[in-house]
């Protein structure tokens, strides 16, 4: 799990993830080595990445629930229905407002702004 160092509200979540059980490994997309794991790096400031062990990469919505179906349940059940039919268009939607008002919500500073980028 790749979080945006420069974003308080990102780093702040990264820290809250762990919580919930899962198996990840959590570093910044400024620390990391972005070329040799696949990932994207413009994309990677807009939306969380996520590098399965097997070198896929998800990004957005689709990381975290990827996230989500490393640890318990009932955690890897709502990773599973995330990206399902009928709620992947809704967890995109609200995955993107997120992002798009990070710098507003706990944690936020204007440093964690998409316009800022």
């Amino acid at each position: 799990m790749l979080n945006d160092a420069d974003c308080g509200f990102c780093m702040r979540t990264a820290t809250l993830v762990p919580r919930l059980g899962v198996d990840v490994e959590s570093s910044t997309v400024q620390s990391a080595d972005l070329a040799a794991l696949g990932v994207d790096e413009e994309r990677a400031l807009v939306e969380m990445p996520y590098v399965h062990p097997d070198g896929r990469v998800d990004y957005g919505h689709q990381a975290f629930a990827a996230i989500l179906r490393t640890g318990p349940l009932p955690w890897r059940l709502v990773g599973r229905l995330m990206t399902t039919r009928p709620v992947d268009p809704v967890a995109r939607r609200a995955y993107h407002w997120i992002a798009a008002n990070r710098s507003r919500l706990p944690g936020g500073t204007p440093a964690c702004s998409l316009d800022a980028r």
